[in-house]
C-alpha cells in the first residue's frame, strides 16, 4: 500500500511538473495570439476587413481544430503508445510514417476542394446582414478590386486554406513528441505561428497597398508561413527521439486502420466545441461586427483554456493511455481525478477573474486604432458569458481523453451529436425566431451545450471505470468557489478605484495598471485563501515552483 501511495504521488508530481512546462509555453503562445488580435483591431475595422478575415480564417481553422490538433493527435497518441508497447518501437515508427504520408495525401485533396468550393462555403456561412454595404462604402481606403466583404472573404479563404495541410502535419509531430514525453517544443510551436502572422500581418498592412493588394492579405500570408514554421520547429526534436522519414504507405496495416477507426466516427466526438463554433458562424453573421466581437472574446478565453485545460490534457492523455493499456484501472482513476482537480483550482478563479475584468481587459487589448467603444462593450459582454463555460471547455478535453485512452469513441460521438443539435436548435430560437436577438445568445447556447456535454460524458466515464472520486470534488469545488469569489470581488473593486478615482481609462499606462494591478492583487488573495482552506493541489503547484527555483 505504501509503495502504491508513493507511485500515485510520483504520478501526480510528474503530471503537475509537465503541465507546468506546457502551461508556460502555451501561455507565451496565447499572449502572442492576443497581440495578433490587438494588431488586427488596430489596423482593420470590425465591420469590414476584420469581419472578412475572421470569416475566412474560421473555415480552415475549424478543420485544423477538428483534425489537426484534436482528433488526429489523440487518435495517433493512443495508437502509437499501444503499438510501441505491444509491437516494439520500430513498428511504432512505421506507423508514424504511414499515417504521416496518408494524412498528407488526404489533406492535399481537401485543400484543393476547399479552394475550389470556397465561394459556396462562404456564401452558405455569411448571412445578408454580414455584407453591410454601408460600412464598406464609408471606409476611406479603396478596396483593391473587391466590391463587398463576401468577395474579400472568399479571396482570403482560398489564400489561407493550405494552412490546414501544414498545421495538421505539425499535429502528428506533436503527437509523436508527446508520446515520447517531450512536451515543451510542441507547446512552443504555436508561438512561432503567432509571431509569424503578427510580423507578416503588420508588414503586409504597409507593403501590400504599394503592390495594389488589399492590406489584410498580409494577415493571410502570415497564417500560411506560421503553419509552415509550426511544423518545421518540431522536426529536429522528432529526429532526436528516433523518428526517420520513410515514404511508406499502407491502408491494410491494422494499426493504420485503428487510427482511422478512431478518427472517422470521432469527428463530432472530440470536436463539439469546434463544430459549435462553425455552426455558430451561420448565426453570428446576422449582423455586422458580431463575428469580430465573438472571435475576439473567444481569443481572450482561449488564453486560460490553453494554459490550463490544454496543458493538463496534453500531459494527461499519454499517461492515461499507458495506464489503460496496462490494465491499471485504479491508477487510471487516480490520474484522471487528479487532472480534474488540478483543472478546477485553476479554471474557476480564471473564469471569475474574466467576469470581473471583462471590459477593462477588452479595452486594453482591442480599443486602439479603428476599434471603438462600441466594439469594446460588445466584446466584453460576450467574454462575460464565455467565462461561465471555461470549466466546461477545459474539462471536456480531459474527460474525452479518458474515453480515448480506452479507445472508446461511441459515447463521445453520441453525446456530442446531441449537444451540437441542441446548440443549433437554441440558436435558431434565439436568432431566427427573435427570442434573444443578441450575439450573447449564440455564446450562451455554446456554453450551455458544451457544459452539458462534459457533465454527461463525465458520468458515463465514471460508470465505465467504476468511479472517479467525484464526490470529493464537491467540497473542493465549494472551497475553490469561495476563494475565487473573494478574489473576483477584490479585482473588481481594485479596478474600479484605479479607473474611477485615480487614473481613468485613457492611455496605455492607465489601462495596463487597471488590468495588471487587480490581477496581481487578486492572485495574492487567491493564494492566501487556498493555503487557508488547505487545498493540497495548490501545494503541489507551489512545490514544483520551489523545486524549479531551487535549481
Amino acid at each position: 500500500m505504501e509503495n502504491e501511495t508513493k507511485f500515485t504521488e510520483q504520478q501526480h508530481q510528474n503530471v503537475t511538473r509537465a503541465a507546468g512546462v506546457v502551461s508556460i509555453a502555451v501561455m507565451v503562445s496565447r499572449i502572442l495570439g492576443l497581440a495578433r488580435e490587438t494588431a488586427i483591431g488596430y489596423y482593420f475595422s470590425s465591420k469590414v476587413s476584420a469581419d472578412a478575415f475572421y470569416l475566412a480564417f474560421r473555415i480552415p481553422n475549424f478543420l485544423r481544430d477538428m483534425f489537426g490538433e484534436g482528433i488526429l493527435s489523440k487518435a495517433f497518441i493512443t495508437t502509437f503508445l499501444a503499438t510501441e508497447t505491444e509491437d516494439g518501437e520500430e513498428a511504432a515508427w512505421h506507423l508514424t510514417n504511414r499515417i504521416f504520408n496518408l494524412i498528407f495525401l488526404v489533406l492535399i485533396g481537401i485543400t484543393v476542394l476547399g479552394i475550389a468550393f470556397a465561394p459556396i462555403i462562404v456564401d452558405v456561412l455569411a448571412r445578408d446582414n454580414f455584407d453591410d454595404s454601408r460600412g464598406w462604402v464609408t471606409q476611406p481606403l479603396q478596396h483593391f478590386g473587391f466590391d463587398s466583404k463576401i468577395e474579400l472573404a472568399i479571396y482570403l479563404t482560398q489564400l489561407m486554406f493550405p494552412y490546414l495541410l501544414f498545421v495538421s502535419l505539425a499535429a502528428i509531430a506533436m503527437g509523436v513528441l508527446n508520446s515520447k514525453g517531450r512536451f515543451g517544443i510542441p507547446a512552443c510551436a504555436s508561438a512561432f505561428f503567432n509571431v509569424s502572422s503578427l510580423a507578416i500581418g503588420i508588414g503586409g498592412y504597409y507593403v501590400c497597398p504599394l503592390l495594389d493588394i488589399h492590406p489584410v492579405t498580409g494577415m493571410a500570408f502570415g497564417v500560411i508561413v506560421g503553419g509552415i514554421l509550426q511544423l518545421l520547429i518540431q522536426v529536429p526534436s522528432m529526429s532526436r527521439v528516433g523518428f526517420r522519414y520513410r515514404p511508406m504507405l499502407s491502408l491494410r496495416d491494422p494499426r493504420v486502420l485503428q487510427v482511422l477507426h478512431l478518427i472517422g466516427p470521432a469527428v463530432l466526438g472530440v470536436a463539439a466545441v469546434q463544430v459549435n463554433l462553425l455552426t455558430n458562424t451561420f448565426f453570428i453573421t446576422s449582423d455586422s461586427a458580431w463575428l469580430t466581437w465573438i472571435t475576439r472574446a473567444y481569443r481572450v478565453m482561449h488564453l486560460p483554456i490553453g494554459i490550463f485545460g490544454v496543458a493538463i490534457s496534453t500531459v494527461a492523455l499519454p499517461q492515461l493511455a499507458r495506464l489503460a493499456t496496462a490494465g491499471e484501472t485504479e491508477n487510471f482513476r487516480n490520474a484522471l481525478s487528479y487532472a480534474l482537480r488540478l483543472m478546477l483550482i485553476l479554471t474557476i478563479p480564471a473564469a471569475i477573474g474574466l467576469m470581473a475584468l471583462s471590459e477593462p481587459i477588452c479595452r486594453l487589448l482591442y480599443e486602439w486604432g479603428k476599434t471603438v467603444e462600441e466594439d469594446t462593450i460588445g466584446t466584453a459582454g460576450i467574454l462575460f458569458i464565455y467565462a461561465f463555460g471555461l470549466c466546461g471547455f477545459s474539462a471536456l478535453k480531459i474527460v474525452t481523453d479518458g474515453f480515448y485512452a480506452y479507445k472508446d469513441i461511441r459515447a463521445p460521438v453520441i453525446v456530442s451529436i446531441c449537444a451540437v443539435t441542441l446548440n443549433i436548435c437554441l440558436n435558431y430560437l434565439f436568432i431566427f425566431r427573435g427570442f434573444f436577438l443578441d450575439p450573447r445568445a449564440v455564446v450562451f447556447s455554446t456554453v450551455l451545450t458544451v457544459t452539458l456535454n462534459c457533465a454527461i460524458l463525465l458520468l458515463l466515464l465514471r460508470r465505465k471505470v467504476g468511479g472517479l472520486g467525484l464526490r470529493s470534488l464537491v467540497p473542493l469545488t465549494l472551497k475553490i468557489l469561495t476563494a475565487s469569489v473573494v478574489m473576483g470581488f477584490v479585482c473588481w473593486l481594485t479596478n474600479g478605484v484605479i479607473e474611477n478615482d485615480w487614473l481613468g481609462t485613457e492611455g496605455i499606462i492607465p489601462r495596463v495598471i487597471g488590468v495588471l494591478a487587480p490581477i496581481g492583487l487578486g492572485l495574492l488573495i487567491l493564494a492566501a485563501m487556498y493555503r487557508f482552506l488547505k487545498i493540497s493541489e495548490f501545494d503541489d503547484i507551489l512545490n514544483i515552483f520551489k523545486q524549479r527555483f531551487g535549481k
